[in-house]
């Protein structure tokens, strides 16, 4: 076993853009900054006034008029928590907007009442801000256009594309063909648009059963795409919407809402994941027949498509961290081993390593996987940078040094961070017993091993050379305590200090002056790097070591840890106190990440 090395920087610092202030998420060129450039070097956007409706200024809520250049938006449903697949949409949208001198509008795709709740909303503000983006003005909801939504609806009949369908569900299901085969249209579909209307009213007017109709589009049900088969609009669902109560019992599907958010709000780029790519063909084609209808102006957004975040050893599937939670195999939503943003920020991960993250992978049109070390190394290069040191010994035996006097107490100092000395020193006492690490002790070393064992020399960090004499032994021969003698003239930053050379260096606390401390060792959640592949149930493949809760004894100075303060304990890791657990004067502290990468050679 080789000795620790006590304060590695794995990595080289990461660029001063990418950690401080208003960085740049992804200031690299890309396929959306190649597009956003030609369209405004084309003047694409240059005449377009706000609000997605001719002759008026404002179709929301009273937003500003503002002189943005682009306008992206992050659209969430409020149906659950953010997970890490999230951050790298958040990063890209609002770093776009930013570094565009445009605007980001965050904006909740509320149209599925049964499922939304203001919990959601609530914790989407929270973890958004978290991250460090400000949509200002720009906060807006999908059933802030319901009116107009049911007034695009009514257009769409009236222009002869859209009809109400009432086949069951198991009818239109059967009917819309296959991959190779074209669907059949419905024996509804060439009704007058005075019957859909009425229909579509009476729809709206709650005369009629959930499920009973469906307002589809009516586009072409033998098209190859099957997503322009006559795609549904409103289906009919008596549920208390959060906002907007019992006033609607039809509800717009998130496909034919999502456009004409766009639309209303004067987006310009649209961008999305590739799972959204078939949708594109009925994104342009809803817009493009509103606005041949005079409901909607030119020029309309455009949807652009990258590839989602593909992660190693997480499930990012919401039916999947539904189950975890459910099931109880983890503590809830902000768990810290679950990947939702809200356990990361638990766990200790930073809002600067998420948005290096993003900028490091960039974006792209293909599908790859990108491994959780990656994102493991963002965030150790901003806490090795932002972390002030203190000592903790996670697995403590005694340390007596038998010449010590007893009643005499000392300081010995040690950086706060040994990379900014204007941060300055702190002082750790000293006294006749120590806590040490339990493996910084061999009775019989193995080779290349230089920390204690009898006969051996080791310099306690900050302190004095110690040789160990011996140890003491319980009845069952566990060690219970390591014996040493000090040189006395051999004390840190002392002159002389380095007289005696020695190879190993370890860290300690004085026993008199520790405190006890529940520490929360965190892990990867499962072992496997693609969970459930091939036909394996993914639960099997949850780590059983994903935490382990230890009795560590700290230095002091960490007694007064603020939850959230971050800290690199030497030779062990990055950790933070918890942000729900921690208590005035007894802090819990979770681990971030180790020091190292522990699973490179699995």
């Amino acid at each position: 076993m080789s000795n620790p090395t006590p304060d590695p920087i794995k990595k080289k610092p990461a660029p001063p853009s990418s950690l401080t202030g208003d960085e740049a998420t992804a200031s690299t060129s890309n396929f959306i900054r190649s597009t956003i450039d030609a369209d405004l070097a084309a003047g694409k956007y240059a005449t377009r006034t706000w609000g997605g409706r001719p002759g008026t200024a404002v179709t929301h809520k009273g937003a500003p008029a503002d002189p943005a250049k682009i306008r992206t938006r992050f659209p969430p449903e409020p149906n659950g928590y953010l997970h890490i697949g999230h951050a790298k949409s958040i990063c890209l949208n609002f770093g776009l907007a930013r570094d565009y001198g445009g605007a980001c509008h965050l904006r909740f795709d509320d149209t599925n009442p049964e499922k939304e709740e203001q919990e959601y909303v609530d914790a989407i503000v929270d973890t958004v801000t978290w991250l460090g983006f400000n949509w200002g003005a720009h906060l807006y909801y999908a059933s802030d256009y319901f009116d107009v939504m049911y007034e695009a609806a009514q257009r769409l009949i009236e222009t002869g594309h859209a009809y109400v369908d009432q086949q069951t569900a198991e009818e239109m299901r059967a009917s819309r063909g296959t991959l190779t085969e074209p669907g059949k249209n419905s024996p509804y579909r060439n009704r007058s648009a005075e019957e859909n209307l009425r229909l579509l009213r009476e729809m709206r007017d709650g005369k009629h059963a959930d499920g009973s109709m469906v307002l589809r589009a009516k586009i072409d049900m033998a098209s190859p795409n099957i997503n322009l088969r006559d795609p549904a609009l409103y289906r009919i669902r008596r549920a208390t919407h959060h906002r907007t109560g019992d006033k609607w019992c039809i509800y717009p599907m998130y496909a034919y809402a999502h456009p004409l958010e766009d639309a209303l709000e004067n987006v310009t780029h649209s961008v999305c994941t590739l799972e959204f790519a078939d949708q594109r063909p009925f994104y342009d084609w809803l817009l493009e027949r509103l606005a041949d209808g005079g409901l909607l102006q030119r020029p309309l957004p455009q949807q652009i498509e990258f590839a989602r975040l593909n992660l190693t050893y997480v499930v990012l599937s919401k039916r999947k961290l539904i189950q975890l939670v459910d099931d109880k195999h983890v503590a809830g939503w902000d768990d810290p081993r679950l990947p939702t943003l809200a356990g990361a920020r638990r766990r200790g991960y930073t809002p600067e390593g998420f948005r290096l993250f993003a900028e490091r992978i960039g974006v792209s049109k293909a599908d790859s996987w990108i491994d959780y070390s990656v994102l493991e190394d963002c965030m150790r290069e901003h806490l090795n940078d932002i972390a002030e040191r203190r000592i903790a010994v996670l697995d403590p035996v005694k340390l007596v040094i038998d010449n010590y006097p007893d009643d005499r107490e000392e300081e010995c100092f040690a950086p706060n961070h040994p990379q900014k000395p204007e941060l300055g020193k702190r002082a750790v006492p000293l006294s006749r017993e120590l806590w040490v690490e339990r493996e910084d002790f061999m009775e019989t070393p193995a080779k290349g091993y230089f920390r204690l064992f009898p006969g051996n020399s080791v310099r306690l960090r900050y302190g004095y050379v110690v040789k160990c004499t011996g140890c003491d032994k319980d009845a069952q021969g566990n060690v219970i305590a390591v014996h040493c003698e000090y040189d006395p003239d051999t004390k840190s930053g002392t002159p002389g200090a380095d007289k005696v050379k020695v190879k190993g260096n370890i860290h300690w606390l004085s026993a008199r002056h520790a405190y006890p401390c529940e520490v929360r060792l965190y892990d990867r959640l499962f072992k496997d790097p693609h969970p459930g592949s091939g036909d394996r149930d993914y639960i099997n493949d949850l780590n059983p070591d994903s935490i382990k809760i230890i009795a560590a004894q700290l230095e002091p100075a960490l007694q007064t840890a603020l939850p959230e303060q971050r800290f690199q304990f030497e030779r062990h890791g990055y950790f933070v106190a918890d942000l729900r657990d921690s208590r005035p004067g007894v802090p819990v502290f979770n681990r971030a990440v180790t020091l190292r990468d522990s699973w490179g050679k699995h």
